[in-house]
């Protein structure tokens, strides 16, 4: 990917080192909360049940020591550049559409950070919040998905990036609302399939912009779009599923399956277009 001597994003909120720290032996409330807010943006709350052992406990008034490492500022710098590419990208896009693209904020974090949506941990991964339109990463995540998921690259690392703007377009579309209010109205099967709409949503949405990235900056080489799709198939729920228990339940799928999400990212890449990434009414998910 060609991302070095391009323009970084002044979007880009850095608060590692200024979260709270874990307690052994904490839990309790703090970890419910936590659950609810995974629950919220699609993640198996078990995740964070899990490890209520270490969680934030007591006042979590402690700040976290954090000294990055020459690595992680060159990943920040990345994440600054991709940032700032989807900018360009949507804010041509909606400009198209007659509308004005609202740039959101990057924030990274290191352990855990606070959002209008609650407490987000470094164990649930990257997340967009719709309540201040802000994305949010601890770039440890990178790691694991180069060593926990084989899936190495730097635009394996964009696409995370693009999939959480992605939802930041699904917020200013008023997709995001719509999803939610009817969500409410389901079982719980019934709203896990309407998640994993809005999740293969972001996903094609993510290759509407490596479209435009290629096709108008030439941003792309040799490999990359397989990174991406690598990436993608890594963290379907039938493969965390079964690399985490041994086993799957599609009725618990959150956010679509390796092959699914493999699908709508190539739909929305070879398109570019957001009308092509219409999830909800797709006879294919």
């Amino acid at each position: 990917m060609r991302w070095r001597d391009r323009r970084g994003s002044q979007n880009v909120e850095d608060r590692r080192g200024s979260g709270f720290a874990r307690k052994a032996g904490g839990g309790g409330i703090g970890v419910i909360v936590l659950a609810l807010v995974a629950m919220y943006f699609g993640v198996d709350p078990s995740i964070i049940l899990n490890q209520g052992g270490s969680m934030l406990g007591g006042s979590g008034t402690d700040a976290v020591q954090y000294q990055p490492t020459a690595e992680e500022e060159e990943l920040a710098g990345f994440v600054a550049v991709v940032l700032a590419d989807t900018e360009d990208a949507w804010n041509k896009l909606f400009e198209r559409m007659g509308r004005r693209y609202q740039e959101p904020k990057l924030v990274l974090f290191s352990g855990s950070v606070r959002s209008a949506c609650g407490l987000g941990e470094a164990a649930m991964g990257p997340f967009y919040c719709p309540g201040d339109q802000k994305a949010y990463i601890d770039l440890s995540f990178y790691r694991d998905l180069k060593t926990r998921h084989q899936a190495p690259g730097d635009f394996a690392q964009a696409y995370v990036i693009a999939h959480e703007i992605g939802h930041h377009v699904q917020n200013l579309l008023g997709i995001s609302d719509k999803v939610q209010q009817v969500r409410k109205q389901l079982n719980r099967a019934e709203s896990n399939a309407l998640s994993v709409k809005l999740e293969l949503q972001a996903d094609c949405l993510a290759g509407v912009w490596a479209h435009d990235a290629d096709r108008t900056r030439q941003l792309l080489e040799s490999g990359d779009v397989e990174e991406a799709l690598n990436a993608a198939s890594a963290i379907g729920d039938d493969r965390l599923q079964k690399q985490a228990r041994g086993y799957v339940t599609p009725e618990s799928f959150t956010h679509g399956t390796s092959a699914q999400r493999v699908f709508w990212f190539k739909t929305g890449l070879e398109n570019g277009e957001i009308n092509a990434c219409n999830t909800f009414e797709s006879k294919r998910i």
